[in-house]
């Protein structure tokens, strides 16, 4: 009787699925946030709408470059943008946090799993 080895068959895969699906949830909420932004954002809230969707734009296309290993780092870019993006409206600042959250807990699993990688 073989026993199966425990963990992942294609950890690589699994990993970048997972970043994936972070990217596209942030892509996901960013465009989710448009109808609230254009509401309550005030004078500036074109720029805010503009920087919403280019960052939802980003996100989605880092979703398909995460077999680089750049496009983790890149993906930072989205929780700063929005952050940055809470001097137009603090609601931005709130979701830079949170997805700036995620996106560090997704480069640690990253990391973990490939330290963990049988050579």
């Amino acid at each position: 009787m073989s026993e199966s080895q425990p963990g992942l068959r294609n950890p690589a895969s699994a990993v970048r699925g997972a970043g994936a699906g972070a990217l596209v949830t942030e892509a996901i909420v960013l465009l989710l946030a448009i109808a609230p932004l254009a509401k309550v954002a005030g004078v500036d809230k074109g720029v805010a709408i503009g920087l919403v969707v280019g960052l939802a734009v980003v996100a989605a296309l880092l979703a398909g470059l995460l077999n680089r290993p750049w496009a983790w780092w890149a993906g930072l870019v989205i929780p700063a943008g929005l952050l940055v993006g809470g001097l137009l409206h603090w609601s931005l600042a709130v979701l830079g946090v949170v997805f700036g959250l995620l996106w560090g807990y997704m480069i640690n699993v990253r990391r973990t799993v490939f330290a963990n990688r049988p050579s």
